[in-house]
């Protein structure tokens, strides 16, 4: 099945979401994990406030030059158990590799 353009772009934003919440919450965690370019991980962070997904960046305690993760703080609308429960079927769809 091909996806459209508007499918794809909201099951990566649930997808990253996802990540997010799971602990890969830094640009080069995402980039690792699905395999997407720097710059598309952090568009795709910024999109989420357009879900109303609140995910801020949080600095690590004690740390220099930005160095810390994503927090998301609101999923808004967005059922998280559901993206969670969906999660393998998402990275399938978006051709991502399975995570370890």
């Amino acid at each position: 099945m091909t996806l459209s353009k508007t499918r794809t772009s909201f099951y990566r934003r649930l997808y990253v979401a996802h990540l997010v919440a799971s602990g890969s919450a830094s640009v080069p965690a995402l980039t690792k994990a699905t395999g997407m370019p720097r710059r598309t991980a952090q568009d795709t962070i910024a999109a989420l406030c357009e879900l109303d997904i609140d995910c801020r960046f949080a600095k690590g305690e004690g740390e220099r030059h930005n160095i810390g993760g994503y927090v998301i703080h609101d999923w808004g609308p967005i059922d998280p158990h559901w993206v969670s429960a969906h999660a393998e079927r998402l990275r399938r769809a978006l051709g991502y590799p399975e995570t370890p």
